[in-house]
């Protein structure tokens, strides 16, 4: 298609059809940027902080069965002193 060419909302709709299910989210986000750019996030997303209490929730979520664990520290080696 050439950069001249106008696009229809109907192209559009029919190339939309074709997405997986799992890039839904995906897509509706563009769509949301794309008709009001400042409405489109939540307020926290726009101004760049999320809740920390939320990204720690996220987070260990993510890791909550991981077997994570602690080792000991060992033993440093001796260096020279600086002068």
């Amino acid at each position: 298609m050439s950069s001249g060419a106008r696009i229809t909302k109907e192209q559009v709709k029919h190339e939309v059809d074709k997405v997986g299910d799992e890039y839904l989210g995906v897509l509706y986000r563009i769509i949301l940027a794309l008709e009001e750019p400042k409405k489109s996030l939540p307020d926290q997303e726009r101004e760049g902080t999320l809740d920390w209490s939320q990204f720690i929730s996220e987070m260990y979520g993510s890791t909550a069965d991981a077997p994570l664990e602690r080792w000991p520290e060992g033993v440093s080696e001796e260096r020279l002193a600086l002068e």
